[in-house]
């Protein structure tokens, strides 16, 4: 049969090519591509209604659009096209089983009103989709219809596969954004002339600079160490002839400059992407906080410095009066005997009480510092602490001050002995000229606080946030006295796990006051009751 519209086709085949090449050329978004393509496809095949059913890359074929077909036609449709198999070659099969799926399908819902017109979108020889025409005619073409229809359907694969590369490359990116923003690491994108193309949200909180004055500017510029400890620079090992391979990793670390001036010790790992001639395209630098492992070998080189000084002093002393007392040259008398076994007992005891602490210290990291809670008269406790202490010091009085009907608390007889020794330890030691020393008691509603406090020189300002810190002295302290730094930082973890709190209470030239609470017995009965009843 002949059909009147083909003339016009012919006339305006042009106008339609030149319309897809466009399309190709100027929208990559698959939604808009596939409309305009079904529009065009629809007006010149003199069509009531299209769709475009496009391969799934999992296998199986959707309908990506359509225009005037009911949508319970589709939903009718979706399962059909899933359900097509694959075969190797699926221009041979796929293409007329789908063809005569539709034709079946198109005249079943029509009562045979309307055929159908399949044009494949083919590209690289891979068919990438179809396009069904339903019309209510049916229409015969020439071998130049057809080869008209075939490169209008050629130009509308190749603008859909654009447009699905697009889509794909812009899935790409958002999974990489989302990867690099959610980076626990800072991560920089260097061009090859050290232009930073990209950076990442953790960067950004590590340098403080707002991404906006990042991106744009050189490596130079923002990554500027204050001091570089291990590994050239970049552009040191650039101007050596890095990178070599793509597996030419380098590794710098030091401490990055910011703008609120405190420098950041970080470890900056650089990796190149090279092209397949060798060519440097880009370089990936991730930048790791290394706060906490700096820190881990300062402890570690503060812990070996101190413990082999605290063993050292009182193993050569007790090395030194025993040798002493057993020379066979010299008959000493009872008081020379009686003080040199008094010093040995000394620093047996000091021994034995930096071992307990050690043991405390790394049961405490180990989460394994047991508490064994009972009824307790803390005041009773301060007054026997406080006598013990008395006979050690002559330049001291210690006086203990706590109100008549003190509140009983639930506490741990041994570890509280434990914080109130070491608290008056600190205070004798830290106080060497002698004077007062308070222990005042304060009883609060749901808490009680005690404080210790010494006639000393106080504690220096910048030292208070680190005292409660493990092995942590100061400079006076480390110069002046006796000590592993264990006291004050075992104190705490006893306190604590009292679901009480330590602190220091500052007192500037008038002596060091160190304060704790804990809550009353009563209030945590009564907390547990409430908690038995909620359960309950």
């Amino acid at each position: 049969m002949h059909n009147p519209l083909l003339p016009d086709f012919r006339i305006r085949q042009r106008d339609y090519i030149l319309e897809i090449s466009r399309a190709i050329t100027q929208e990559l978004d698959l939604d808009k591509v596939l409309a305009r393509i079904l529009t065009i496809s629809i007006e010149m095949l003199a069509g009531q209604a299209g769709l475009i059913a496009l391969r799934e890359e999992k296998g199986g074929w959707t309908v990506a659009a359509s225009q005037g077909i009911p949508p319970a036609f589709i939903r009718h449709l979706d399962p059909l096209l899933a359900a097509v198999p694959e075969r190797e070659e699926p221009a041979r099969y796929e293409l007329p089983e789908i063809n005569r799926l539709l034709q079946s399908l198109t005249r079943a819902a029509s009562w045979g009103l309307l055929t159908g017109v399949v044009l494949p979108l083919i590209t690289h020889r891979r068919v990438v989709g179809v396009i069904l025409i339903f019309r209510n005619y049916k229409g015969v073409f020439s071998a130049n219809d057809t080869a008209l229809l075939q490169s209008f359907a050629d130009q509308a694969a190749i603008a859909v596969n654009n447009a699905l590369l697009y889509t794909q490359i812009s899935n790409e990116k958002r999974r990489l954004d989302a990867i690099l923003d959610s980076a626990a690491d800072g991560i920089l994108i260097l061009g090859p002339d050290h232009k930073i193309e990209r950076c990442n949200r953790a960067f950004v909180r590590l340098i403080g600079i707002p991404a906006s004055e990042i991106q744009g500017r050189t490596h130079e510029e923002v990554m500027r160490f204050e001091h570089r400890k291990d590994g050239m620079s970049l552009e040191q090992a650039e101007a050596g002839g890095w990178p070599l391979t793509p597996n030419a990793t380098l590794y710098v670390e030091g401490d990055l400059q910011r703008p609120n001036g405190l420098p950041l010790p970080v470890g900056v790992t650089y990796a190149p992407l090279l092209s397949p001639d060798g060519s440097l395209l880009n370089i990936v630098a991730t930048i790791r906080d290394i706060t906490r492992f700096r820190e881990a070998d300062e402890l570690k080189s503060t812990f070996i410095s101190v413990i082999s000084h605290e063993l050292k002093t009182p193993v050569a002393l007790i090395k030194g009066y025993v040798s002493t007392l057993r020379r066979d040259d010299v008959s000493w008398d009872r008081d020379v005997i009686q003080d040199s076994l008094q010093v040995i007992e000394e620093e047996a005891d000091r021994l034995t009480e930096l071992i307990e602490n050690l043991l405390d210290a790394s049961r405490l990291q180990a989460g394994a510092l047991s508490i064994n809670l009972s009824d307790l008269a803390l005041d009773q406790l301060a007054r026997e602490v406080a006598q013990r202490f008395q006979t050690q010091t002559k330049v001291h009085t210690i006086h203990v001050e706590f109100p008549e009907n003190f509140p009983v608390i639930l506490g741990d007889e041994a570890r509280l002995t434990q914080v109130l020794s070491n608290l008056l330890s600190n205070a004798i030691k830290y106080s060497p000229a002698g004077g007062d020393i308070v222990i005042r008691g304060q009883a609060r509603p749901e808490q009680v606080i005690v404080c210790v406090s010494d006639s000393g020189p106080g504690i220096a300002p910048g030292d208070i946030p680190h005292i409660f810190d493990r092995f942590y002295r100061s400079r006076d302290a480390t110069r002046r006295t006796k000590g592993a730094g264990l006291g004050l930082y075992l104190a705490r973890a006893v306190i604590e796990a009292h679901n009480g709190r330590i602190w220091v209470d500052p007192k500037p030239d008038a002596g060091a006051r160190i304060c704790f609470s804990l809550p009353r017995a009563d209030q945590v009965q009564t907390r547990t009751r409430r908690s038995q009843t909620t359960t309950s």
